[in-house]
């Protein structure tokens, strides 16, 4: 009886702690009970890493970046885009919860010494049907980030981030620590607001997953390195860290700290590149790295980050032009790679419209509803209301349809003279039945756009203000 009750014990012990996990790494090792309480031990420092409001980074070098309320507004970033829940609705966390009780199953398979068939070492037991065949296809262009999202129980970052550096062998290669290599993707994970309809971690996972189609690109393929790898990964998962919802023009007339702090210069970007570092230091996931190549790991990604900047698209894209026009991008230059790399992540970040339809229409209607969200906002207070931010001014039609022609065709016709290839005319195909049906919504927009069109990516040389002004809001 005392034996039975201890045992009763320890599993109602195990179901609890794992009903708070959101998952563990499964590793084959023959101490798999060992390894799985080490990850469990991580993952109760990370949960009150989480419950922290404010996560104090007084190592890291940099000026430490408060959050919550706009000194100006008293705006909480963290609630800007939540929803407040009905009575008869159950909440997320509860429902996730649900998905533990086989996470409590495979815990007590390995107490009582019990292998588990056909482990992935990536994902848990519970991950491993479908979307075990997601990621076996998660270089297809056609890749449902939000299902994957799903079946990962609201995890698609960390899951589909750590599996593709473990396919490239980056991990192997680089000697990064399992654990600290999970906990750095979680925190990233957890510092993006879920909050937000469209920055958020399955915006970056989905760019994550772009970039990775792209880095497969034959011209990228033969000659990037595995640093350059490294850093195109994990430029994509962080390139919208603690992205608060809103636009730079929103911080700076608003006279938000972290405009002051960056002088009103791609302050959104900064913010992200100096949380990534600041999240790396924290980890200590280089820590095996000699100091040098810590930093210029540092640097570099923080030059990524800065190109998707949409403000500086004009610089970036006629830079590109200029490139191709004279035939001098040499790959086997270290700074001519690093340079595609920049427009890898760029087009990476504003690919929603390059993708098939079901896809890209959810894309385009959250980011608008981000948009029409900051426009609220700005009349509440009396403020000048953003350009494409007015849902009385503006529907998603008309947002999508100066977006593409003025910002995303010129870029991707750019990407296709460089890397001419089935992808790249792939997506220009979706991006012209994309464009044409939201044109169909929008009979007055469908109208103008077809009068001024000409060549592709040449007639749109100079995007429009009103699209450009938007600053970082789609980047």
């Amino acid at each position: 009886m005392g034996i039975a009750l201890i045992w009763s014990i320890i599993t109602i012990l195990f179901r609890w702690i794992f009903s708070k996990r959101r998952g563990a790494i499964s590793y084959d090792s023959s101490d798999q009970t060992a390894l799985y309480i080490r990850m469990l031990g991580a993952c109760v420092i990370f949960k009150q890493l989480f419950s922290r409001d404010v996560r104090v980074r007084s190592q890291v070098g940099f000026e430490p970046e408060r959050r919550g309320s706009h000194p100006y507004l008293g705006v909480d970033f963290r609630t800007l885009h939540s929803r407040a829940e009905s009575a008869g609705t159950i909440p997320a966390r509860r429902i996730r919860r649900l998905f533990s009780f086989q996470r409590h199953l495979l815990s007590s398979r390995l107490l009582r010494g019990a292998p588990h068939l056909n482990p992935l070492h990536i994902l848990d037991e519970d991950y491993c049907g479908q979307a075990k065949c997601m990621l076996e296809k998660v270089g297809s262009w056609n890749f449902d980030i939000f299902l994957f999202d799903r079946l990962t129980n609201g995890n698609s970052l960390v899951f589909l981030t750590f599996n593709l550096l473990n396919q490239y062998g980056l991990i192997e290669l680089f000697q990064l620590d399992m654990v600290k290599l999970r906990r750095f993707l979680v925190l990233v994970q957890e510092d993006y607001h879920n909050q937000n309809p469209y920055h958020n971690a399955v915006h970056a996972a989905d760019v994550t997953q772009a970039m990775h189609c792209y880095l497969r690109e034959p011209k990228l393929a033969q000659s990037l390195t595995s640093f350059d790898i490294l850093l195109g990964l994990l430029a994509a998962a962080t390139h919208d860290l603690d992205h608060p919802g809103v636009n730079q023009p929103f911080l700076i007339k608003t006279n938000h700290y972290l405009a002051a702090l960056y002088r009103n210069t791609s302050v959104l970007e900064n913010h992200h590149w100096r949380s990534a570092v600041g999240l790396l230091r924290e980890t200590e996931l280089f820590s095996n790295l000699p100091a040098e190549d810590s930093l210029s790991i540092e640097r570099q990604l923080g030059s990524l980050i800065l190109a998707t900047d949409i403000s500086r698209q004009n610089e970036y894209l006629s830079r590109f032009r200029t490139h191709l026009d004279e035939n001098d991008l040499c790959l086997g230059n270290a700074s001519h790679r690093h340079f595609v790399l920049q427009m890898a992540l760029k087009c990476a970040d504003i690919c929603n419209p390059c993708r098939p339809w079901e896809l890209s229409k959810q894309w385009s209607e959250k980011v608008t509803e981000e948009f029409f969200h900051q426009g609220d906002i700005e009349k509440k207070y009396k403020l000048e209301i953003s350009p494409l931010c007015d849902s009385e001014a503006n529907t998603i039609a008309s947002v999508q349809i100066g977006f593409m022609t003025y910002v995303v065709e010129p870029l991707f016709a750019e990407w296709a003279r460089f890397s001419d290839t089935r992808l790249s005319q792939t997506m220009l195909g979706h991006l012209g039945l994309n464009k044409a049906s939201w044109s169909a919504m929008e009979p007055e927009a469908s109208g103008s756009s077809e009068e001024g069109e000409s060549e592709p990516g040449r007639a749109t040389d100079e995007p429009s203000s009103r699209v450009l002004s938007q600053g970082s809001q789609e980047s």
